[in-house]
């Protein structure tokens, strides 16, 4: 299979995606194979909440949403254009997938699979069934990616790579059990959020976004913000409130409702608004309905100190007070080039 070959197979894969949203979802006589993947997919949309509890069907259509965005002919195009893709010797990748959103190891089995590379992949107990469906929807349209792509329950054999991502402790084990092999390990990692005080109501409606998509389930919603020093929180309370909802759901609200009482009885200050509470503290990683805020007098010396935590952070959202930040609304929408932990996958998988 050619390079040109198997981003058109990506890119039939957008185009399938892409008629799938919360509002409606409709058939498009151009995409292929919609005879054999349609109905079946929307049924799996509609089952994924049986399956974890947290893929309710709006969270799972954004996600679909947001990949059939990425994957256009376009998109494809500048992100593989300054590698040497086909003259690389194929390898046996085995992927270790985490399962806190959905299809969050697409990634790494797309870009094991573009490079040409074939697939051993292990998935989360959390999320068995989206990225198998659309295995077969790309085998169907290109049946070479059949001897390519593998899924396994067992134990991972017979490999020369492999891309892990779990917790921190996990990574331990990990870095342990493949030591003999080339990697890419992935830990926990979180996401920031620096503010100056004249944020418009507008860009803390979509830190709002950062915040809450997924729940905050992953590591580029945003757990933590940083404020200056006599900083109120009238303004952000204001604007989060659109995402009262929220606390409607029975699995964040029971989140809230314990972490809480949690820190309640540590006899902790909180702020409250009924559906998320701010906690005063230095870590950057906070629990489920919870973010925390730290003061800070000085922009440069944040800017030093975020540099030399570089490690625990995936992304820094800002209105352009940090170097590298990305803008308000935008951590749950990477592009194809924005990889995670800042590790060039593509490069990895080249260079084995």
């Amino acid at each position: 299979m050619t390079l040109e070959t198997k981003k058109s197979v990506f890119v039939e894969l957008g185009k399938f995606l892409s008629q799938f949203s919360e509002e409606t979802s409709a058939r498009k006589a151009t995409v292929l194979n919609n005879d054999l993947f349609f109905d079946d997919f929307i049924k799996l949309i509609k089952l994924s909440q049986s399956h974890n509890g947290w893929y309710t069907p709006e969270q799972v259509y954004f996600s679909i949403h947001s990949w059939a965005k990425a994957l256009t002919e376009e998109n494809l195009g500048k992100w593989l254009s300054s590698y040497e893709i086909d003259s690389a010797t194929p390898k046996k990748i085995a992927l270790i997938l985490a399962g806190n959103i959905p299809l969050v190891g697409f990634h790494d089995f797309l870009s094991v699979l573009i490079t040409g590379n074939s697939v051993l992949v292990k998935t989360s107990s959390n999320d068995q069934h989206l990225l198998p469906f659309l295995a077969k929807y790309i085998i169907s349209i290109e049946p070479e990616f059949l001897e390519k792509i593998t899924f396994v329950e067992g134990k991972l054999e017979h490999f020369d790579a492999v891309i892990a991502t779990g917790s921190n402790n996990t990574a331990r084990y990990f870095e342990y059990y493949f030591k003999d092999k080339p990697s890419i390990i992935r830990k926990s990692r979180n996401s920031i959020a620096v503010l100056k005080g004249t944020e418009s109501k507008e860009q803390l409606i979509a830190l709002g976004e950062d915040i809450f998509r997924y729940f905050g389930l992953g590591c580029r919603n945003v757990s933590k913000l940083f404020v200056p020093k006599g900083y109120t929180f009238e303004a952000f309370f204001e604007a989060i409130f659109a995402y009262q909802e929220v606390i409607h759901y029975e699995k964040y609200a029971n989140n809230y409702d314990y972490n809480k009482a949690v820190f309640l009885m540590s006899n902790f200050k909180l702020l409250d608004n009924g559906f998320l509470t701010l906690k005063e503290d230095k870590s950057h990683a906070s629990p489920i309905s919870s973010v925390f805020y730290e003061f800070y007098d000085n922009i440069d010396d944040l800017q030093t100190r975020l540099s030399s935590e570089s490690e625990q952070l995936q992304c820094i959202v800002s209105d352009k007070l940090i170097e590298n930040s990305i803008p308000f609304g935008q951590t749950q929408q990477p592009n194809l080039w924005d990889y995670a932990d800042n590790v060039d996958t593509i490069s990895f998988l080249l260079t084995i």
